[in-house]
């Protein structure tokens, strides 16, 4: 990677024999693993980038994954309460709007401060990237999933590697890759938390609803039947 350059620890050359962390892949172009860094909260993540750019590996490309809650800046997206819907509405044109953010994302993607060069770079935090965002008017979460790309690290909760919904939307392959899970004794609530699923009663109720509905006028009962049985029985 551009890291290779940057000696600012040792003065010295880095190491030349590239075997012992790349393996040759089609043909001649050197495979390096990413590193994904998972922790349990975006705040920790703050901490861990911090103390990165007090390291000798500061300059290494990374990036990190957020939620739209932590990293849109469209100023009716950001503060709706469902982010995301009204996000992919909004790149999908569905009301003949666009996203202006969305389309400057490469200012901000190939913005020096986040390219990597010695003794220039520093490793960022979501902060960092938002108030550059901010200025470029781009958008940070689009840019952090580009930088992914070309990113040595790459920074995000827990959920983002467990959740195999939010690995596929997010573009995660983990394959061959190195996973560093940080505080790993929450894994297990985590991971059951990603899939499980609550309802309110109200819900059940308004769901139990429908299906009588549905049921009565004979629209699809055979199908509709048993979805009653179980809000009854849950209710």
């Amino acid at each position: 990677g551009p890291c290779t350059e940057c000696s600012c620890s040792s003065g010295k050359e880095p190491d030349k024999d590239p075997s012992h962390t790349k393996k040759k892949e089609n043909g001649d172009r050197l495979y390096v693993p990413k590193i994904f860094f998972g922790t349990r909260t975006h705040k920790q993540i703050t901490q861990i980038s911090r103390e990165l750019k007090r390291t000798a590996y500061s300059c290494v490309p990374m990036t990190i994954l957020s939620s739209r809650d932590y990293t849109c800046i469209h100023p009716v997206v950001s503060n709706s309460s469902n982010r995301n819907e009204m996000c992919v509405e909004l790149l999908e044109g569905k009301h003949g709007k666009s996203c202006s953010y969305y389309h400057g994302v490469h200012k901000l993607s190939e913005h020096h401060a986040l390219q990597p060069a010695p003794r220039v770079y520093q490793a960022w935090d979501i902060e960092d990237l938002v108030s550059l965002g901010r200025k470029l008017r781009a958008c940070p979460y689009f840019a952090a999933r580009e930088l992914m790309v070309g990113a040595d690290i790459v920074f995000c909760p827990y959920n983002y590697l467990l959740d195999p919904q939010i690995r596929d939307s997010m573009d995660i392959n983990l394959k061959d890759q190195v996973v560093i899970l940080d505080e790993a004794h929450n894994i297990e609530d985590c991971a059951r938390e990603s899939v499980s699923y609550g309802v309110t009663e109200s819900q059940l109720r308004a769901a139990r609803e429908e299906l009588d509905f549905m049921v009565n006028n004979n629209i699809r009962q055979k199908h509709h039947e048993p979805l009653r049985a179980v809000c009854c029985s849950l209710m």
